[in-house]
């Protein structure tokens, strides 16, 4: 929280910073405005009196103010006390320095053609001779951080060397246009304030809801956060809270996996330890090899593989809803590895299985590791669930289009429609369905069903013009 105790401090400096320059200036535009009225009405006042004067003698008339403030604000010179006065004390600190005095305003008359007798005078601004063309007072623009204040007053007579007045002053408090004011530091240090204030509590809410956080963590999730507010902290306490409540339920989930994967594997793998135990002792008799057992060893042993590769396609597919790893994945290669795969068992099973592939590869976009082990689960189940001197083909081809299809067909029990549209449509999870059921309605049929939905293709269970199960993929070419 130290950090966010900085970033907090450097946000409240950050947005005071604009907000006082901000003030300020209005504070100096202001000062300007007004100093600049009561100097051009000064102007006028004196003129409407010192006409005659100023036309008499217009090269020394001009200059400083007259009736400004003293010389010097603040404490008097040091000098002689003036009579009746007490005198000072024997000892004591020395008088501060005196604050100096403004600079004093000054005034200064010109003729029609803006050109001044007294060789005191300044020469007026450009922008001041343009502006007051078209009006009867001009003021300089506003310099930042400028105290400087120049007004060129045309008179009404608009004749002789007094036609203009130019006069020029300070916002400075010193020459008397203007009070000292700092009133531009108050709403500063309120809005500093104000964020400090406001800001306050929520760091302490951001702090209680960490401790609150790391006690639920230290419980596995188990005590709930409390949810006070109806602001974005108390959204956050109620997304922690659901986000505890999936963790809870995603370890449920894992414990039934694992108990239920256990159990899955086990069941072969004990069978498999039957086979081979057999094999041991008839092999020690002299026995001749039982083709049987060999066969129904092999049978275990490629249905454990195909197990663990559907636990480990059931991991992808629950954390993903879209493939992982989208890459250019060649049909035709493979249909031919997962053929490949399955015809050691498929003949000692005495199943024959052929294929059927474009001369051409036919491309997909997707992940490659689950398109394979949907076909090899579908090929798998035709094979492992046809009878001795049945047969299955796996049909890659080319549709209208830029479509393809993945047929696996066969000629054996296959599936009633009814459980089919079930399997298709409620979409049975791996944990409700992972059984060694004769009706092979087991974890490989949901993850090709899952896997080739996830690439946005579709996957229809049809009775095969054989008399089994035809298991159609179809889709759009990369």
């Amino acid at each position: 929280m130290t950090s966010l105790r900085i970033r907090v401090a450097v946000a409240t400096i950050l947005v005071t910073i604009p907000v006082g320059l901000l003030l300020l200036w209005y504070d100096a535009a202001r000062q300007h405005e007004v100093a600049e009225r009561l100097l051009a009405g000064h102007v006028e006042s004196r003129m409407a009196t010192e006409r005659d004067r100023c036309e008499a003698a217009p090269e020394s008339f001009g200059g400083e103010l007259p009736g400004g403030p003293p010389r010097h604000l603040g404490p008097p010179p040091p000098g002689p006390p003036p009579p009746g006065a007490p005198p000072p004390p024997p000892h004591g600190p020395p008088p501060p320095p005196p604050r100096p005095r403004a600079r004093p305003a000054v005034i200064f008359a010109y003729d029609t053609e803006l050109r001044s007798r007294n060789p005191k005078a300044p020469a007026i601004p450009e922008s001041l001779v343009r502006a007051i063309r078209d009006a009867s007072v001009a003021v300089a623009p506003t310099r930042f951080l400028s105290t400087d204040v120049e007004v060129l007053v045309a008179m009404p007579w608009r004749t002789g060397p007094c036609a203009y007045m130019f006069g020029r002053g300070s916002t400075d408090p010193g020459w008397g246009v203007l009070p000292e004011s700092n009133l531009w530091l108050l709403p500063t240090v309120a809005v500093f304030a104000a964020m400090l204030l406001a800001l306050g509590p929520v760091v302490r809410r951001i702090q209680k809801l960490t401790e609150a956080v790391q006690a639920s963590a230290k419980s596995a999730y188990a005590s709930a956060i409390t949810e006070d507010g109806r602001d974005e902290i108390g959204e956050l306490a109620r997304a922690f809270n659901a986000a505890g409540v999936e963790i809870r339920a995603r370890e449920r989930a894992l414990r039934d996996f694992l108990a239920n994967t256990t159990h899955d594997v086990m069941i072969p793998l004990t069978v498999l330890q039957g086979h081979l135990a057999s094999l041991r002792e008839n092999g020690a008799r002299g026995e001749p090899l039982d083709a049987r057992i060999l066969v129904s060893a092999m049978a275990e042993a490629h249905y454990m593989a195909s197990l663990v590769h559907n636990l480990s396609a059931v991991a992808r597919l629950e954390a993903a809803e879209a493939p992982t790893v989208k890459d250019t994945v060649d049909l035709t290669a493979l249909v031919q590895r997962v053929v490949a795969r399955h015809r050691p068992i498929a003949r000692e099973l005495g199943v024959a299985l052929e294929s059927s592939v474009p001369g051409d590869a036919v491309h997909v976009l997707g992940d490659v590791t689950l398109l394979e082990q949907a076909a090899s689960n579908v090929t798998y189940n035709a094979i492992r669930y046809n009878r001795k001197g049945g047969h299955v083909a796996v049909i890659l081809e080319r549709t209208r289009g830029d479509g393809f299809s993945l047929r696996v067909i066969d000629d054996g029990p296959g599936i009633p429609e009814a459980q089919r549209s079930r399997l298709a449509e409620r979409g049975v999870r791996g944990d409700e369905a992972r059984t060694r059921a004769p009706d092979g309605q087991g974890l490989g049929l949901h993850i090709a069903y899952r896997a080739v939905r996830l690439h946005g293709f579709e996957l229809t269970l049809e009775d095969s013009e054989y008399g089994g199960l035809e298991v159609k993929m179809q889709g759009t070419t990369s």
